[in-house]
C-alpha cells in the first residue's frame, strides 16, 4: 500500500497568512506616511530658521529687510534655501519671502507634491519677530513643536 505524506500549506492556511499580512500593512502604512510627513515638516522648519537667520544678518549689514547692503532688493531667490529637499529631488516644500518691507517680513514654507496631504499644518510661516503661524487645521504646538 502506497501512502503519501503531504507536507506544505493548504490554500486556507496560505489565505489566512495573506490576510494577516494585509491587515498589518493597512495599519502600518498610514503610520509610516505620517512619520514621513513629520520628518519633511521638521526639515521645512529648519530651513525657515536658516532663512530667518539670513534675513537678520542682512538687516544687520543693510539696516533694513527689503534691501541688501549693495542697495538691491531682497527677493526669495536670495534666500539660502528656496526648496526642500535641496538636492534637486521631488520638491516637498517651496520656501518664499513674503510681505517684505524695510522693517518686516514673513517667510513661508508651502507644501508641494506628497506633502500637500499634510492638511493639519499646511503652510508654515515665521516673521521678523519670530511669530510662528500655520494655515492648516492643526495646532501650532503640533506643527511647530512648541
Amino acid at each position: 500500500m502506497n501512502t503519501y505524506r503531504h507536507t506544505g500549506f493548504t490554500l486556507i492556511e496560505l489565505m489566512i497568512v495573506v490576510s494577516i499580512i494585509a491587515i498589518l500593512a493597512s495599519i502600518a502604512y498610514p503610520s509610516y506616511q505620517d512619520q514621513v510627513r513629520k520628518s519633511r515638516r521638521a526639515d521645512a522648519k529648519a530651513a525657515l530658521m536658516q532663512n530667518q537667520h539670513w534675513m537678520e544678518r542682512n538687516f544687520t549689514t543693510a539696516g533694513r529687510y527689503d534691501q541688501k547692503s549693495d542697495g538691491s532688493d531682497v527677493t526669495s531667490d536670495d534666500l539660502p534655501v528656496t526648496s526642500l529637499p535641496v538636492d534637486g529631488a521631488i520638491e516637498f516644500y517651496a520656501l518664499t519671502l513674503a510681505d517684505v518691507t524695510a522693517s518686516t517680513y514673513s517667510l513661508d514654507a508651502e507644501p508641494q507634491a506628497g506633502q500637500t496631504d499634510d492638511t493639519d499644518c499646511a503652510t508654515l510661516s515665521i516673521n521678523q519677530l519670530g511669530v510662528k503661524t500655520i494655515s492648516g487645521s492643526g495646532t501650532l504646538g503640533k506643527c511647530w513643536g512648541n
